[in-house]
């Protein structure tokens, strides 16, 4: 029997039940033994121990069941905002999702925020309306808030009798008649007939709720309580008949890593989608990544390829594997012939934290650890600060908990996290270029000529280092050298923020043979290169988000209000009945804040929907950062901070 693959996203907003759920299918299905409960901490996807703590879901988890021919992955996913990139990640490699609501709280924020990413994506999407048993359960009534709310076609494919309470049941509803009338708005000729007076015959209704529920049309809804199985029968049966594994695209070998974790002697495991080809233990791959206008390879041999929930064994096509023997592997490499990233469906983290160990003996550990997790997680990215001190990228206060936890936990660090600040960076505005020539009479300086003119690059762009002088009128590695200390002098532009989108042309070279080394090309290239980029000039920016906000009509003025004092550039509005939806960009280091705001401003029924926007210049007074290289634009500084770091003979 040929078995069939089907990579399923369980998503919903924080508390609907989707770990419940996750866990309801393993047990029926005999993939665990026991029945795990989020509130008992033994879940068989929230595995850490922080998460059985917390009771939360922090990292995206593959766990896999089998219904007849069917391997179902399911990917559990975090429901909580500050762990929107778990979800961003999860997408890329989902064939379907079901989307939980709970019966007692019904549409929240973050479900219209994930059902809407789901559809730009043209994921197929079931609903499952969660706890029908609890006290205060809507079912039928639920119905229209779920359509108005969600934008959503969708169609009841099951009824309840005692919503909550604990007898709480479902039975079957004759739902082909009113699904057709919902098909119909997609289908031309079944429009024509149902106002002919036609009713179609039901085999040919669930064929075409099956072709538009695959379309991401419709979302088919199914009724039920994960706690106690009630429904989830007849959400499975939707699962296998109205879902399809992707059809594998392309030519040769592809796939994406979407998660990594570490084995139990501290190598990476990494989680891979394989969207065509195959792989087997012992092949050797090359994995790439986007970096700047190029890309970066990682190249290795498999030491081992185990297939989620089929052991070990040859990856195939559409399924999920844990391999191992690519130490250099991080999320987000792609298998196969391009490096094309995917689009960001969410914005990226907009604060900055600097964490200190609370011992400093272990500061070197905690920068260590902090890049082992930046491994898991491409958003956290570190930088060593004066003083022993790291910084990273956070998305809000509870991740920054988690990630505290994690480093004693983990790596028996104590981490203690001071300073927040927003993230900036840097754009060049005009052009500039500069040489120094090395001179025999100044031996204490380099003896090394670098000549680099500093331009504006396309947005998107990176750094792209261009050589316009003869290849072979220096030794290769001090080609290297210079492009290496260029590429880190521009982590910290004038005002000591990132420079993004530069082009940088090596414009003059020179050295001394046998006297220059590449150390002196090393050392000189930073001075240079801040001096043509202080002759070129540079803007601080801020990353934007841009936005669409839904709230009701009445509490416009409210919102408004609160946009314009987070510094919002709201580009339109629109109404349609009670309900306006507002359109404009914000910085990201501020959504939080409006996110946290919007349910006290909007009675709880306001949404916002942010993705990464065009950035813009910092408004009001610039914002410097302290620099880490020494100032290279104050020589006898510089100078004296490159002698310290000389070892003691």
């Amino acid at each position: 029997m040929t078995v069939r693959t089907l990579n399923l996203g369980i998503l919903a907003h924080v508390d609907a039940g989707k770990t419940s759920l996750t866990e309801r299918l393993l047990f029926t299905h005999g993939a665990v033994a026991e029945l795990g409960s989020v509130d008992a901490g033994n879940t068989a996807t929230d595995s850490g121990a922080l998460e059985r703590e917390r009771g939360i879901t922090i990292r995206a988890a593959v766990a896999s069941l089998t219904v007849g021919d069917l391997r179902l992955n399911l990917i559990d996913t975090p429901g909580h905002p500050d762990f929107i990139a778990e979800v961003e990640r999860a997408l890329a490699v989902l064939d379907g999702a079901v989307l939980v609501l709970s019966a007692v709280e019904g549409v929240q924020a973050q479900t219209r925020v994930l059902l809407r990413s789901l559809r730009r994506l043209r994921i197929p999407t079931l609903i499952f309306i969660n706890k029908i048993d609890r006290a205060g359960a809507r079912t039928d009534s639920l119905l229209p808030e779920v359509r108005t709310r969600l934008g959503a076609a969708v169609v009841a494919m099951n009824a309840v009798r005692d919503a909550g309470t604990a007898a709480a049941r479902v039975v079957p509803r004759r739902w082909e008649p009113r699904a057709a009338e919902t098909l119909a708005d997609h289908d031309d000729d079944l429009l024509a007939r149902l106002v002919d007076g036609a009713e179609p015959p039901p085999a040919e209704v669930r064929g075409l709720l099956a072709e538009q529920t695959a379309a991401g049309l419709v979302h088919p809804v199914f009724f039920g309580s994960a706690t106690t199985g009630a429904g989830t029968g007849d959400l499975t049966g939707g699962i296998v008949s109205l879902l399809r594994p992707r059809e594998a695209t392309g030519g040769g070998t592809t796939g994406l890593v979407f998660a990594i974790e570490r084995g139990a002697g501290g190598e990476k495991v990494a989680y891979l989608r394989l969207f065509s080809g195959m792989l087997r233990e012992r092949q050797r791959v090359v994995f790439r990544r986007a970096a700047g206008a190029g890309t970066e390879e990682v190249s290795g041999r498999l030491s081992g390829v185990e297939v989620v929930g089929g052991g070990r064994g040859d990856l195939t096509a559409g399924s999920i594997g844990r391999v191992r023997g690519l130490p250099g592997i991080r999320v987000g490499d792609r298998l196969g012939a391009t490096a094309a990233a995917m689009t960001p469906q969410f914005s990226p983290p907009g604060i900055e934290s600097l964490v200190r160990a609370a011992r400093p003996d272990d500061q070197a550990r905690l920068h260590a650890a902090l890049n082992i997790l930046a491994d898991e997680d491409p958003l956290i990215r570190t930088r060593a600060v004066p003083g022993g001190g790291t910084s990273v990228l956070l998305y809000g206060a509870v991740q920054r908990e988690v990630l505290a936890d994690r480093l004693d936990r983990d790596f028996g660090v104590v981490a203690v996290f001071g300073e927040i600040r927003p993230v900036y960076f840097e754009r060049v505005t005009g052009a500039g270029e500069h040489m120094i020539a090395f001179d025999p009479r100044r031996p204490n300086d380099f003896w090394a000529t670098v000549g680099l003119r500093v331009e504006p690059g396309p947005p998107g762009s990176g750094l792209r280092y261009v050589r316009d002088v003869q290849w072979g009128a220096i030794p290769p590695a001090f080609h290297r050298a210079t492009e290496e200390a260029v590429r880190r002098t521009a982590e910290q532009g004038l005002h000591g923020w990132e420079i993004l989108d530069c082009t940088v042309t090596v414009i003059r070279t020179g050295y001394r043979s046998p006297t220059s080394s590449a150390a002196d090309f090393r050392g000189l290239a930073p001075v240079v290169f801040m001096r043509a980029l202080r002759a070129a000039g540079t803007t601080i920016c801020e990353p934007c988000a841009a936005f669409d906000l839904e709230a009701p009509a009445d509490t416009l003025s409210a919102v408004l209000a609160m946009l314009s004092g987070l510094g919002a550039d709201v580009t339109g509005s629109d109404m349609d009945g009670a309900v306006c939806t507002v359109t404009g960009r914000m910085p990201v280091r501020l959504v939080p804040e409006l996110t946290a705001a919007l349910p006290g401003l909007t009675r709880g029924e306001g949404a916002l929907w942010s993705r990464p926007g065009q950035d813009r210049p910092l408004r009001g007074a610039a914002v410097r950062r302290r620099r880490l290289d020494g100032n290279p634009l104050d020589y006898d500084e510089y100078l004296r901070f490159l002698s310290s770091r000389l070892p003691v003979s």
